[in-house]
């Protein structure tokens, strides 16, 4: 009982066993979203605040433009791709194939999170040229 207590801290928690907690892959897939996110976020920063020091305009609407898309399409386009994972992870699934859905749908996900702000840069400089 005391060795219960020590490694966790609580009376009333199990003692760990020193066996790693495998994430499930709901999980796996929320942590990817919310680094994605981040990624995203400081890329549309930089890259967009590095447009906007080139082109020497500084009331470009492009920040806001660029905020909106994060809100409207990006935040709840991953917050659907999450759900459906972990929508797996309650149903049990262990269909063939999981693994690589997974795996395609985390190259996805790192696609757009890299790829948008670029795409989104280049697109303001077209239509404000």
């Amino acid at each position: 009982m005391g060795e219960a207590i020590r490694r966790t801290g609580h009376r009333d928690a199990p003692a760990t066993t020193g066996k790693r907690h495998h994430k499930t892959l709901g999980q796996r897939m929320s942590d990817h979203v919310a680094y994605a996110l981040l990624v995203y976020t400081g890329l549309l920063i930089f890259v967009t605040m590095g447009a906007l020091d080139k082109s020497g305009s500084s009331m470009s609407l492009l920040p806001y433009f660029s905020l909106v898309i994060l809100v409207a399409l990006i935040i709840p386009a991953c917050r659907k791709f999450e759900a459906r994972w972990l929508a797996f992870d309650e149903q049990g699934e262990a269909a063939s194939g999981v693994k690589s859905r997974f795996t395609r749908d985390v190259l996805i996900l790192w696609g757009v999170a890299i790829g948008l702000p670029f795409a989104l840069t280049a697109l303001a400089k077209v239509l404000l040229a």
